[in-house]
C-alpha cells in the first residue's frame, strides 16, 4: 500500500474510532442519570437540601378606620380592618457545628448531615409597632416565625427563649414569605418599644447542601465540620475559612447594606416576588472529591487525541525502522484505547477514581504492550511503545487532575510532541519514501 493511501485508511480510521467514544460518552450519561434516580429515590425518604431563613418577629392587629356612609345624610360607620407588622432581627448569629454519614442505594451513595444549630440575637420592637401614634389598634397573638426548606429534618422539638418568657415552636411558618416552618407564640405585645433577645437550638437533617438567609440588620454565621470537602455557594463567600483533612470551619458576615435583604423581604411578603430574596443566601454544598462521572466523560474528550498519538507512533515506528504494519492491526489498537475509557467508568463506579485509573490503564498497557511485541516484530519494541503509552496514560491523569491549567499543558504536550516528531523525521526523504520523483 502506497504512502498516500495508508494515511488516508488511517485517517478514515481515526474517524471511525469516535463511533465506540461516542458511544461510551452516551454511557456515561446514562449511568449518571441512573444515579440521579437513586439519589432521588433516597432524597425521597429524607431532607433533601436545607435554607434556614429567619427568625421574624409577626404581630398581627386590627386598626379602626371611620367610613361614611352617606355624605348627604352625614351618615358614618366604624369598621376594623386587618394588618400585619413584620420585623426582622436587629442582630442575628447562627453557629452551626454540621456531622456527616453516607446514605447508599446500590452502588451510588450521597452524603446526609446533621447540623446541630444556635441561634442567638435580638429585636428591636418599636413603640405601636411603628404604627401612627394617632391611631386605634387591637393587637393581636405576636409569633415568632422561622423558615425551613424541609420541615422533615427537623429532629427534635426546639424551645424558644424570648426575654424571661419560654415558647415552644409548633408546625407551619404562619408566614408567607418563609414558606414552610415553624411559629412560636410569644407573650401578648403591649404596645411599648422595647428590645428583645432571644435564643433557640434547632437539630436539622439535609442533604448536600446548606443555606441561610441572612435576614438579620447584622448577621454572623459560623459553620464547622469533619468534611474536608466543603463548596462554598450564593452571594456571600466566607469572611474566613479553614480547610484541612480533619474537615473545615467557616464564617460569614452580613448587613442590609450589603444585601438589601430588608427590602427584598418586604417586597416578598408584598407582591410574593421572592426570587431574588431566595437568592441573596449563603451557605455550603457537601461536595464529593472526585465525581467519577464528570472525570471519565473529561477523559473521554481526551479519547481522539490519544488514538491520533498512538496512530502517529506507530506510523512513525513504520517510517523509521521500515516495519510493515497493516491497517487491522491499527484498528485493534484503537479499539483498545476505546475500550480502556469503558473500563474506567466501570471501575470508577465501584472504587476511586485513581485507583480505577490505574487500574484500566495497567490493563490497556499490558494488553497493546503484548499486542505491539508481535506488529512490530521485536520485543524491546513492544516493551517501548508500552513505556510510551503509559507515558500518555500519566499525562492525560495530570491534564484530567490539573483542570485549571489542563489547556496549558495539553498545548505544551503537543507541542512537545510535534517538536520530537520533526526531530525524528528531519532526515526522511518523504518523496522517496512515497515512490515518487522529488524533481517537480
Amino acid at each position: 500500500m502506497s504512502a498516500k493511501w495508508k494515511l488516508v485508511t488511517l485517517a478514515v480510521l481515526a474517524l471511525l474510532l469516535l463511533i465506540p467514544l461516542g458511544m461510551v460518552r452516551g454511557l456515561i450519561e446514562e449511568r449518571q442519570a441512573y444515579r440521579q434516580e437513586a439519589l432521588g429515590s433516597i432524597a425521597t425518604g429524607s431532607a433533601s437540601s436545607q435554607t434556614l431563613a429567619g427568625p421574624v418577629w409577626v404581630l398581627p392587629y386590627r386598626q379602626q378606620f371611620t367610613e361614611v356612609v352617606d355624605e348627604k345624610a352625614g351618615t358614618k360607620r366604624t369598621v376594623w380592618r386587618d394588618g400585619q407588622i413584620r420585623i426582622l432581627p436587629d442582630k442575628l448569629a447562627i453557629a452551626g457545628r454540621m456531622r456527616t454519614e453516607t446514605l447508599q442505594r446500590g452502588i451510588y451513595h450521597t452524603q446526609r448531615y446533621v447540623n446541630e444549630l444556635n441561634l442567638t440575637g435580638q429585636f428591636i420592637l418599636p413603640e405601636r409597632a411603628g404604627l401612627a401614634a394617632d391611631g386605634v389598634y387591637a393587637w393581636g397573638q405576636p409569633y415568632l416565625s422561622v423558615g425551613i426548606e424541609d420541615v422533615r429534618g427537623i429532629r427534635t422539638s426546639p424551645m424558644l427563649q424570648w426575654g424571661g418568657a419560654t415558647a415552644a415552636f409548633a408546625p407551619g411558618a404562619q408566614l408567607a414569605a418563609l414558606g414552610k416552618g415553624v411559629h412560636a407564640r410569644l407573650p401578648a405585645y403591649e404596645g411599648a418599644a422595647r428590645t428583645v433577645p432571644f435564643s433557640f437550638r434547632l437539630t436539622l437533617d439535609g442533604m448536600d447542601g446548606f443555606h441561610v438567609l441572612p435576614l438579620g440588620r447584622d448577621t454572623e454565621v459560623s459553620l464547622q465540620s469533619p468534611w474536608p470537602h466543603p463548596g462554598f455557594v450564593g452571594n456571600f463567600l466566607p469572611e474566613s475559612r479553614q480547610i484541612s483533612e480533619q474537615g473545615f470551619q467557616a464564617r460569614w458576615r452580613t448587613s442590609w447594606f450589603a444585601s438589601n435583604l430588608n427590602e427584598l423581604f418586604e417586597q416578598c411578603a408584598g407582591t410574593r416576588e421572592c426570587t431574588a430574596m431566595r437568592a441573596a443566601s449563603l451557605g455550603v454544598r457537601l461536595v464529593e472529591p472526585v465525581d467519577v462521572y464528570l472525570q471519565s466523560d473529561r477523559a473521554v474528550k481526551y479519547g481522539f487525541l490519544f488514538v491520533l498519538l498512538t496512530f502517529a507512533t506507530f506510523l512513525l515506528t513504520e517510517v523509521l525502522k521500515r516495519v510493515s504494519i497493516h491497517p487491522v492491526q491499527y484498528g485493534l489498537v484503537g479499539v483498545s484505547l476505546a475500550v480502556f475509557f469503558l473500563l474506567l467508568l466501570s471501575f470508577a463506579e465501584q472504587w476511586q477514581f485513581a485507583p480505577a485509573y490505574v487500574l484500566a490503564a495497567a490493563a490497556c498497557v499490558l494488553q497493546n504492550g503484548f499486542y505491539a511485541t508481535h506488529a512490530l516484530g521485536s520485543r524491546a519494541r513492544g516493551i517501548g511503545f508500552a513505556a510510551l503509552l503509559s507515558g500518555l496514560f500519566a499525562l492525560l491523569y495530570v491534564l484530567l487532575r490539573a483542570e485549571d491549567i489542563a489547556l496549558l499543558l495539553g498545548a505544551v504536550l503537543l507541542f512537545a510532541l510535534l517538536t520530537l516528531v520533526m526531530v525524528l523525521t528531519r532526515r526522511i526523504d518523504w518523496y522517496a519514501l512515497g515512490g515518487q520523483d522529488n524533481e517537480a
